[in-house]
């Protein structure tokens, strides 16, 4: 993995556990920030256990009391299905916790001229500063959807990939900042949340360019 798309993994996954103060970030180490974020995959697989654990038991209790009746048992089959894919997604989460560490120093030793500590808190710190106006655009861009009711991943990688395009110089490279979210929704997000990510930065993008075209056009009038 590269050293600037660790970096924006370490980010999403630190954001929330991280200080809001610039001073109190600038402080942490990459240390920290590995701990940060296996402290949020952690929480993740404890929540996806026991979410699974009570699937299980409620199919099981279908299946005792259901004397065997097909809609019943039918029922137990996708209660008990819920439960595999959530102990699935839990073992997955692990497995990337386990892993961060060697991923860390690997994408390190690869590019030893990139600062992944710097960039990660970079991100941190211009997504805390720029949160209200961040949320606005991705408010704007979002079709029958309020930012407040997406998972919070959802919501943390739009707003790294808004932080990058609006306020870090992606401007020009607005392609690579899109495909990195894809690339964490697909790591972090549900089934079909890769798609969701994809179409809400389409449409962010589309209305940065038309602002951008808005305001080239009051320039030129004015110095007429």
């Amino acid at each position: 993995m590269k050293a600037r798309s660790i970096a924006r993994e370490l980010a999403l996954l630190s954001l929330s556990q991280l200080p809001n103060s610039s001073e109190k970030l600038e402080a942490q180490q990459l240390s920290n920030l590995l701990v940060a974020a296996v402290r949020t995959l952690t929480t993740e697989v404890e929540d996806a256990l026991e979410t699974a654990s009570g699937e299980v038991q409620r199919a099981n209790d279908r299946l005792l009391t259901s004397e065997t009746r097909a809609n019943d048992v039918q029922t137990a089959r996708a209660m008990l299905q819920d439960g595999i894919q959530l102990t699935q997604s839990a073992i997955n989460r692990l497995a990337t916790a386990m892993q961060l560490p060697e991923t860390i120093q690997s994408a390190t030793a690869a590019e030893p001229n990139f600062d992944v500590r710097r960039y990660a808190l970079t991100l941190v710190n211009t997504v805390n500063q720029n949160r209200a106006e961040i949320d606005e655009i991705l408010e704007q861009a979002l079709v029958d959807w309020q930012l407040n009711r997406l998972a919070r991943i959802d919501r943390d990688i739009l707003r790294i990939a808004v932080a990058e395009i609006e306020f870090l110089g992606f401007q020009d490279r607005v392609s690579v900042a899109i495909d990195e979210a894809v690339e964490l929704a697909k790591r972090y997000s549900g089934d079909e949340g890769y798609k969701f990510i994809n179409g809400v930065l389409r449409r962010v993008t589309d209305r940065l360019k038309q602002k951008a075209v808005g305001s080239r056009k009051s320039e030129v009038r004015s110095q007429q």
